[in-house]
């Protein structure tokens, strides 16, 4: 039913910037939120931040709070991921997905982009 397509990834050194780009096709039904979740090799896949799409509430993981910006343009069903001074440990494919909004606390995704890459150079 919904299909987002992340974009913007790409190879940064540690202190640099990225902006993510996700567009969700297709009607987003049982959704209220866009969000970001990310997995580094070995690891579990992570919640990184998201947004209501009705009211624009943001929520952030603590380890990106303060770097990192969640935006979103509802006419172009676009979410963007403003990523300023970037860690080595913010390397992971990010996933931009589309689903229910728990308030205060992290989104419940049900639908997921296909990932892209983002390599932060140290």
């Amino acid at each position: 039913q919904v299909q987002p397509v992340e974009s913007g990834g790409g190879l940064v050194q540690a202190g640099g910037s990225l902006r993510l780009s996700c567009v969700a096709s297709g009607r987003a039904f049982g959704t209220n939120a866009m969000g970001w979740f990310r997995q580094a090799p070995g690891k579990a896949r992570e919640f990184v931040a998201s947004i209501t799409m009705s009211g624009g509430t943001t929520y952030y993981a603590d380890s990106v709070k303060g770097r990192f910006t969640i935006t979103r343009e509802n006419a172009k069903n676009t979410v963007y991921l403003q990523m300023n001074s970037l860690k080595f440990e913010d390397t992971a494919v990010d996933y931009c997905a589309a689903g229910t909004q728990i308030v205060g606390a992290t989104m419940v995704p049900g639908y997921w982009g296909q990932g892209t890459q983002v390599t932060v150079s140290s």
